[in-house]
């Protein structure tokens, strides 16, 4: 009999047998979706994670009431070959001083949207329920009837009329607009799906031997011919406020070293002239554990702190939309300008660069009611942080397309060596099948041209995304202006650094108890706390984090009361007053010699009672954590 497989790679099909066992059952899934053997998964007979089935040899699928042409619901756990991403930056151009790019190898990656549960995100939810339409005013010259009629010349427009959009120079419609556009005309959009690319081949096709000893027309991929996306999933990326960016850029202004953070923050309306259109609001940039230089990035993984930040972020309403990076060259130090590369004449966004954007697209895949696969496309961008043609700093955002998230899920697409704005479609080997990949280009007499995309213009795969900050400008962390924000993670330079000094001379400058809100309204200070190993806030921060949410000043400081604050508060004055001692040496003082009978020795070391650091024995303060010694 046939059961069909639900999961985030579409629909599929097995063959088994009634009396199988469910082990089979598991083995023949984990084949037909080609997972690795280190991946895990669990199958439910029903959507939204319900009646799951175990894998046991004790139970056939006759027994658990499962019959031809039943759906099974997949879902994929975070695999731990994850860990084999690696994640680099290196130059394309090996003589090139203002090429950053970024290096991406994926080897079996794949993380789970939770696509049984088919939970949008609510900005979706509440463009569904508009139409869309664009109100007119009446024409004075075109208009010949009373206020309340309409005729052709002020009858409200579709979101994805042609002529508005060109009158408003908009280059893309918002997704919710395609969708409108979709579900247009007589048909109602019946014939119109949303339909992922895939560039394997099928499985479970059983017409001939596996590749590469065998393929047929069933199992094998369509070919994929670029076309530039006519809509895009984000309308508009907003920084709630200048400072969250001008922190990021603090550690290439002290270093000349790039940077690369995370974007935290929610999907709203875009209230501008787009129709239904997305906005990417963000609240705050995490920095993930990573190595650079002037143009060189490695992000260092896995980042052991990752799930507690995903945590923190979800708990005050946050999420993870976006990835940011510096690529900066210093042209005038006196005059503040940069050199300007990226552009027409050379690229907006290298090939590198264009896989990584495609990789972090499909591992925060969009998730949509309309594609039977339960997603499609993506919501999370790119920002560049690169120089102008002023030779001003200044930010561009971008996505890639639908299709060059297929090809790079699949790994069809590589870039190039000597080429940054060319990447390279792979070409079919025994290890694996590549369709073919076309684009058209005009010739000189006008005429469109289709060319086989070995070496392929990611000019085809770029959306650009303007990215802007509000005139009104919000803070949701850090609203005092007039305090210095905490220290921000994995800085590993003087001035820059996570410890508990940086703690305690942050929190030096809140000294009224009612300004206990303000100082905790601090991204990297959350983070800190949630980290910290000499006292565990893990399980405390929940309130914390609600009140937080909450802008509640008063919970805020009943949760102040707690023991491990109380605790941490007692260790700040400790440090204080013993930073405040005078030296035991002072300079009159005779200091003991090696053979002096009272012992003294330079090589004797004393261990840090809070964070078990190993000192020398000169230092009344651990060089560590810079707590007393007692």
């Amino acid at each position: 009999m046939i059961i069909r497989i639900q999961s985030s790679e579409g629909l599929k099909r097995i063959e088994v047998d009634q009396n199988d066992k469910l082990l089979n059952l598991f083995d023949k899934v984990r084949s037909a979706l080609s997972l690795p053997s280190t991946s895990s998964f669990k199958l439910f007979k029903e959507r939204g994670r319900k009646n799951e089935l175990k894998s046991t040899t004790t139970k056939t699928l006759k027994q658990s009431n499962l019959k031809h042409g039943d759906i099974v619901y997949v879902e994929e756990l975070i695999s731990e070959t994850r860990k084999d991403v690696n994640v680099g930056a290196s130059t394309s151009k090996s003589n090139s001083e203002n090429d950053l790019s970024i290096d991406l190898s994926v080897n079996g990656i794949r993380r789970s949207a939770s696509t049984s549960s088919l939970k949008e995100d609510a900005v979706d939810t509440e463009l569904r329920k508009e139409n869309g339409l664009i109100h007119r005013n009446l024409d004075p010259a075109m208009c010949k009837h009373g206020t309340n009629a309409k005729c052709l010349n002020c009858m409200p427009l579709e979101p994805f009329d042609e002529s508005y959009l060109k009158e408003n120079n908009i280059k893309h419609l918002s997704f919710h607009s395609y969708l409108r556009k979709q579900t247009a005309g007589l048909d109602q959009g019946k014939f119109a799906a949303l339909d992922n690319i895939s560039c394997r081949i099928k499985a479970g096709c059983t017409d001939h031997l596996p590749w590469p000893k065998g393929i047929c027309t069933k199992c094998q991929p369509n070919a994929v011919t670029l076309s530039r996306q006519q809509y895009r999933h984000v309308d508009n990326v907003v920084f709630e406020n200048l400072s969250i960016v001008e922190q990021f850029l603090n550690y290439w202004r002290s270093t000349g070293h790039q940077r690369i953070g995370f974007l935290y923050g929610n999907y709203e309306k875009h209230t501008g002239i787009i129709p239904l259109g997305i906005k990417a609001n963000v609240l705050a940039i995490y920095e993930p554990p990573q190595e650079s230089s002037s143009n060189f990035i490695k992000l260092t993984l896995p980042d052991k702190n990752e799930q507690q930040i995903e945590e923190i972020a979800a708990k005050l309403g946050m999420k993870r939309i976006g990835w940011i990076f510096t690529d900066l060259i210093s042209q005038d130090s006196s005059k503040g300008t940069v050199k300007h590369f990226r552009n027409v004449n050379n690229y907006f966004l290298t090939a590198q660069e264009c896989i990584m954007a495609g990789y972090f697209q499909t591992i925060y895949p969009n998730i949509c009611k309309s594609s039977n696969d339960g997603y499609f496309g993506s919501k999370f961008v790119t920002v560049i942080i690169t120089g102008d043609k002023e030779n001003q700093i200044h930010m561009e955002g971008y996505q890639v397309s639908n299709q060059c998230m297929a090809l790079v899920r699949d790994q069809c697409l590589i870039p190039t060596k000597d080429a940054p704005e060319l990447a390279y479609v792979k070409e079919t080997s025994k290890e694996q099948y590549v369709p073919d990949v076309f684009f058209t280009e005009k010739d000189k007499f006008n005429n469109e041209i289709k060319q086989v995309a070995r070496l392929l213009p990611i000019e085809y795969l770029l959306i650009d995304v303007p990215v802007s900050a509000p005139l009104e400008q919000k803070y949701t962390f850090n609203s005092d202006r007039s305090k210095k924000p905490f220290s921000i993670e994995n800085r590993a330079i003087q001035g820059h650094l996570q410890d508990f000094t940086s703690l305690s001379e942050y929190l030096s400058q809140f000294k009224e108890e009612n300004q206990f809100l303000d100082a905790v309204k601090d991204f990297h200070l959350l983070v800190y706390l949630s980290t910290m190993d000499m006292i565990s806030f893990k399980n405390d921060l929940d309130r914390l984090l609600e009140a937080i949410k909450n802008n509640d000043n008063q919970k805020a400081i009943e949760w102040s009361k707690n023991e491990n604050w109380q605790t941490l508060e007692q260790l700040i004055v400790v440090q204080k007053s013993a930073n405040a001692r005078p030296s035991s040496a002072s300079s009159n003082s005779i200091s003991p010699q090696p053979n002096d009978s009272s012992g003294g020795s330079s090589n004797s070391k004393w261990s840090c009672q809070h964070c078990t650091f190993e000192n020398t024995s000169s230092r009344t303060s651990c060089e560590m954590c810079s707590l007393p010694q007692s």
